[in-house]
This record gives structure tokens, C-alpha cells and sequence, in this order.
């Protein structure tokens, strides 16, 4: 099942759902006609903030409104700096939009809660489009336990915060007022609201994200977190919004290469990872930290943190995104919770709220979680909603099941192939260098089914960038998203192993069958393209990259292009080694060093003489040894890495880099840093 902008299919198997804006009407007179495209920034392209902030709402201003859902974002930066004319075709758009309870109306609200606290006085601001403004959200679904059938995704960890804010918000604007949809008042339902809030914040600090370096959702929870921080009366969930902002962005800093969020992802899609000038955060990269482009393709994140009169950047996340003068970074740090591990963190089998946790994390059909998720389907009517049409076709499966007892069997039968949504507990390693960056998710349920997981990439600019998967389908578009079985992967510092095993064992929800793996390498963004005994070089300006697939490799194209590396074959291992001109001389010399190492591959199992990191041996089910010593590939830190050393679950963080400073304490509220950008 594919949740968000997944489905980019009316049917979630099938059609393309429209995700953008209908009947906006003629953009008046005046109106930018022609998008005016952005230039990608390597380094900071503007040490102010404040700067940064002008011109990028002086690109804005230059370019029509993204035709998306979002792309009323645009038109609120227009009334905020008196900017004429604004098209109020987009904005009674984006209201209609969120009256039709679409899926992702929760993304639009966002920029409705901000135009009716912070703009609702501005001279561009129209009596038209406040009276709207207000009937809708007044109107809306803001919990599935309201009235109304609807095809909304309310449950991923984004969402949740997104739902959970703009209800709260909602309620603090209208406190006495009656909220048409579920009969609650505004009091109401800020006190319903607050406590998922608190949750939510709460294992965010603790524990990550599920939806762990979302080049994708990060963009949906900075913008709820700013929402919180503007206009949020209560003192401790701003300053608990703030705190939990300050992690993405630290998130971000560590595991981003020159503004590429180009690490492993908990969920991405194929445009966004084969091309960073696409990311949902590059906008936001670009404000904050200088680095990236103004690409308006999918973002509303960096709209609201321009219009922000709150949140400021501690400077010592600036200065660790910018920290190039280091001849490497190695960043190790884990996220998420177990599922198995449910009383740690509070949450029950039984309740309701337990059931949102789990469901943040996807787990529709754990062993686990599935009899609760059913009674959640029975509560809430889901199976009318679209995201989960594979459960209704089965109802009566799944009730037989229920009432003789066989779920639990059945579903720890097929585990493999019915969580692979899920996402559980991962543990992250990121190496970087002035170069080039390599980020993977360290031994990652393996032989699982795989959905949106990015498990590696290897990243050497926006364009040049490598990874590896098992393709589920190729027909309706998924060759690059999801996977039909996750390998298991290991790195050590340059150096990545993949290991595939595709199942044969049929599946409910899928069996695989394609037979292959493939490795996304775009040849024609490579200043140099080498193949030399069974090795393919890549070189990106003095950054390196060398590839090898233990079957027989093919290249294939796409759009004419020659993009893609595919090896036959239900198992394979693959292995990428970065290098840089520093460090291991010429490209040739670092052809010759590859080339000439010893390698032996039995089965699942490779030893490989490394040129860089000597012995390493690694298999199936074997553990990650380098010259004969265990490496570990579990049981991360919260944070482990030069700038921070915090245990997981963390109770407070430190983070420093040269003179500047920021501690971090969610339960004691403290934010306090030495400056800010």
C-alpha cells in the first residue's frame, strides 16, 4: 500500500490521482506567466538569513504559483510583503480543495491556519477570502473518529502532527465557536489535540523519525513545527516545536552533501533520489543553510520558515552544514522504535491511541498490531477510504480470520510480504567528505519487502549519484521506489555492501516477480565513465566511485540515457567503494588500486581486499568483520558524531561545533544556544 504522494494512482494500485490545484481561473493581470528558474548553490551563496530570506521571496515573487497543492504557499508570501497581484483563484482553490477532504488537505490547511492568524490584517488580504478561509476550517475532518467517509491519509508520522496541529490551532482561533463536522468546540478540541501534540514531540526528540531523513515528509513536519512555533499559545509545545525543529535541521546538516539530502531516506520516491534538484527540501536547504536551489517543485516549508516571525537557526547547525574543511565526517545514529518494544515506550496492543503510534510507523498487518488496526478499521470506516481498497477486497478473509483466531498465524506467516510498509527501528551511517558523501541503513530487514525505504546512496552532486535495488514492478512505474525484497546492507566509512536475496514465496499483497537487481549510475553525469574487470569507475570532478555486481551486468536506458546498471539473477552482491583525489591519488591510480584487489564471492558471502579499508568479509548471515575484527551494525547512539554524543533514547542533547553551541532538553523545555544565524 502506498500512502501520500505515492499514490499518485486515484486507485492506490492502479489510476494517477491529481494532487494539484483545479479552477483556479485566470491568473490576473500581471501575474508571472514563465517560471524563472533558480541556480543550484554548491557553497553558501549568502552568509545573512535575512538575505537569503529576501531573495528567496524575490524568486517567489519572479514566478507563477506551483501547480501543486502546495502552491498556495506562494501567494501568502505576496500578502505578506504587499506584493501585487495576488491570484485569489489559487487560494479559493486550495480552500476548495480541503472542502473536498482530498487526500493531503491537512498539507493545505497548514497555509490556511497561517493566513488566518498572520495575515488576516494585511491590505492583500480579502474579505472574500477570510469569510472562506474560516467556514473551512471550521468544517473540516480534523480526526478519523469524526463524522464522514473520506479518502484522507490521517495516520503516517507526518500526517499526524499535521492533523494534530492544525486542530489545535483550529481551536485556539475559535475557541467558543462550534466545529460544524464533529459538534466540538474550539476549547474542545484543543484539548483533545494537545496530548497527541506532546506524543508526538516526545518520541520525535526520544526516539527520530520513522519516516527516518524524508527528503520527502521532512517538508511536511518543518512546516507544522513552524505553524506551532508562530502561533502556538500554550509556552511548552512551542518551545517543544522549536527543540524538535532544531533536530531536522541537525538531521539535515549531518546527512546532507553541499545542500543534497542525498542519504538513505524511511521514505522517498524515484524522481526525488535520481534527482536532488527535485527534493521537497532543497528550497529549504537553500534558505537555511545557502546550499541547494529554489526549484518550487514540491515544497511549503521554506514559505512558511520566510514567513516565520519566531523560529530562529542556532548558528551551529549553520556552521555543521556548511563544515567542508573536514577530511571526513562519519555520523552513526538510529531512530525509530520496535514494535516488540511497545510497553518501553508507553503504548498497548489495545488502545486506540497506541494503535496511531504504531500505524505512524505503518505497521497495518504486524503480528503485532493487526488485530488492533481491524478494530480501528471498524472503528473509523476505513475500509471506504482508498488507501486501504487491498483490505476491503479481502473482508471477508480478514473477518474469518478474526473470528477463528488465525490471524496472528497467518499473519506472522507472511510477515515478510504484508509489513513490508513497515518501519521499524534503523540504524543510520553516514560518511562524508569534501568530495563525495555514502549514507546507508545498516542491516535493515533484510529479505523483507520494501516499500518507499532508500536503503544506500552514493552521492557525488545533484545528478551523479548511485544505489541498488530489487525492482517490485515495473509496469505501473515502480522500478525506482519500492522494493520487492530489501537487501542487507553494511557499510564502513567509503565502502557498501548490498547483498540480495529475492523470495520465491508467494505473497498476499505481493510475490515477487522480476528477477533482477538494478543500480541507478547516470553515466552521462560523470566526468569520466571507466569499465575495467568487472568494475564500473565513475569520476565527479575529484570525487570517485567504483561499482561491482557479482552477476554479469547489462546496461540499460532510460529516455535514450544510459542510467541504469541491471544484473539477472535472484541473488547478487554488490559493492561500491568511494574515493577522492586526496586521498587515493588519480583516477587512474584509483582504477588501478580497485582493480587489482583480491575478491572471492561463495554464495551470499564476499571477501573483499578493500584498498581502503583492508579484509572485509560479510555474508548473508554472517557478521561485518574488517581485518578479522567484528564491526557492529546495531545498537546505535541517538547521535554519534563529532558534533554530538547522545544516547538513545536521549534525554538531552549537546551539540557543538567550534565556538558555537546548542542544549537541547525536551523535558525540561530547554533550547539554548550560544547564537543564532
Amino acid at each position: 500500500m502506498k500512502e501520500d504522494k505515492a499514490i499518485r494512482r486515484g486507485n492506490p494500485e492502479t489510476e494517477i490521482a491529481d494532487y494539484s490545484l483545479k479552477g483556479t481561473g485566470r491568473a490576473p493581470r500581471g501575474y508571472p506567466a514563465r517560471r524563472v528558474p533558480d541556480e543550484y548553490s554548491w557553497t553558501p551563496f549568502q552568509n545573512s538569513s535575512a538575505k537569503r530570506r529576501e531573495i528567496f521571496m524575490e524568486h517567489c515573487f519572479k514566478n507563477p504559483a506551483p501547480k501543486t497543492f502546495k502552491g498556495h504557499y506562494s501567494e501568502l508570501l505576496r500578502i505578506a510583503r504587499n506584493q501585487r497581484p495576488v491570484h485569489e483563484g489559487i487560494l479559493l482553490s486550495a480552500l476548495r480543495y480541503i472542502d473536498e477532504r482530498n487526500d493531503c488537505s491537512d498539507f493545505v490547511m497548514l497555509g490556511i491556519i497561517r493566513l488566518l492568524y498572520q495575515l488576516r490584517k494585511h491590505q492583500l488580504c480579502s474579505r472574500r477570502i477570510l469569510s472562506a478561509a474560516e467556514k473551512t476550517v471550521l468544517a473540516f475532518k480534523y480526526w478519523p473518529d469524526e463524522p464522514g467517509i473520506d479518502d484522507m491519509c490521517t495516520w503516517t508520522e507526518n500526517h499526524q502532527i499535521m492533523f494534530a496541529a492544525n486542530e489545535y490551532l483550529a481551536g485556539q482561533l475559535f475557541p467558543d465557536l462550534i466545529f460544524s463536522n464533529s459538534g466540538m468546540t474550539g476549547h474542545e478540541k484543543m484539548k483533545r489535540s494537545r496530548p497527541r501534540i506532546s506524543r508526538w514531540l516526545e518520541l520525535r526528540f526520544q526516539t527520530g523519525f520513522s519516516e527516518w531523513l524524508s527528503h520527502i515528509y521532512y517538508d511536511e513536519d518543518i512546516t507544522a513545527l513552524v505553524n506551532l512555533i508562530d502561533f502556538c499559545s500554550d509556552a511548552v509545545i512551542r518551545r517543544g516545536a522549536e527543540i524538535v525543529l532544531d533536530l531536522i535541521f541537525f538531521d539535515m546538516a549531518l546527512n546532507s552533501f553541499h545542500g543534497i539530502f542525498g542519504s538513505t531516506h524511511g521514505r522517498s520516491y524515484a524522481d526525488e533520489k535520481r534527482h536532488a534538484l527535485l527534493e521537497s527540501t532543497t528550497d529549504t536547504q537553500k534558505l537555511i543553510f545557502g546550499m541547494g536551489i529554489f526549484s518550487g517543485a514540491d515544497n511549503m516549508s521554506a514559505a512558511s520558515l520566510a514567513l516565520s516571525e519566531r523560529y530562529r537557526l542556532p548558528r551551529v547547525l549553520y556552521e555543521i552544514a556548511r563544515d567542508y574543511k573536514r577530511d571526513e565526517l562519519i555520523n552513526r545514529q538510529r531512530m525509530g522504535i520496535r514494535i516488540d518494544e511497545a510497553k518501553r515506550w508507553g503504548l498497548t496492543y489495545g488502545d486506540m491511541e497506541s494503535g496511531m503510534v504504531f500505524l505512524s510507523l505503518e505497521a497495518y498487518a504486524h503480528p503485532k498490531t493487526f488485530s488492533l488496526v481491524m478494530k480501528m478499521f471498524d472503528a473509523y470506516n476505513w475500509w471506504e477510504n482508498r488507501f486501504f481498497m487491498m483490505f476491503k477486497k479481502m473482508k471477508r478473509l480478514i473477518r474469518f480470520l478474526r473470528i477463528t483466531g488465525l490471524s496472528h498465524l497467518v499473519t506472522r506467516l507472511f510477515e515478510k510480504d504484508i509489513t513490508r510498509n513497515t518501519r521499524e527501528e534503523v540504524n543510520i551511517y553516514t560518511y562524508k567528505t569534501p568530495d563525495y558523501m555514502l549514507s546507508s541503513a545498516q542491516d535493515y530487514r533484510r529479505g523483507y519487502g520494501g516499500d518507499q525505504q532508500h536503503i544506500w546512496q552514493a552521492t557525488l552532486s545533484p545528478e551523479a549519484v548511485c544505489f541498488t535495488t530489487h525492482p517490485r514492478d515495473i509496469e505501473t512505474g515502480d522500478a525506482w521506489v519500492g522494493s520487492g525484497s530489501l537487501p542487507r546492507v553494511a557499510q564502513i566509512e567509503n565502502l557498501v555492501i548490498a547483498i540480495y536475496r529475492i523470495s520465491r514465496m508467494p505473497g498476499i499483497y505481493m510475490s515477487n516477480q522480476l528477477f533482477f537487481t538494478h543500480a541507478w549510475l547516470p553515466a552521462d553525469q560523470f566526468d569520466e565513465i571507466v569499465e575495467h574487470r568487472g568494475w564500473i569507475f565513475g569520476r565527479k570532478g575529484n570525487g570517485y566511485l567504483a561499482l561491482f555486481s557479482q552477476q554479469e551486468y547489462r546496461w540499460g536506458k532510460e529516455n535514450g540515457r544510459a542510467c541504469t546498471v541491471v544484473a539477472d539473477g535472484r541473488r547478487n552482491i554488490w559493492i561500491c567503494e568511494m574515493g577522492r583525489k586526496a586521498v587515493a591519488g588519480t583516477f587512474n591510480e584509483f582504477i588501478g588500486q580497485i582493480a587489482g584487489a583480491k575478491l572471492n564471492i561463495i554464495g551470499n558471502r564476499v571477501i573483499y581486499h578493500s584498498p581502503s579499508q583492508g579484509k572485509v568479509e560479510f555474508g548473508w548471515r554472517d557478521h561485518l568483520l574488517r581485518n578479522g575484527r567484528r564491526i557492529s551494525l546495531g545498537g546505535y547512539a541517538r547521535y554519534d558524531n563529532p558534533y554530538a554524543q547522545a544516547a538513545f533514547p536521549s534525554g538531552e542533547i549537546v551539540i557543538t561545533q567550534g565556538k558555537h553551541s546548542l542544549r537541547l532538553n525536551l523535558e525540561r523545555g530547554i533550547r539554548k544556544a550560544s547564537s543564532y544565524a
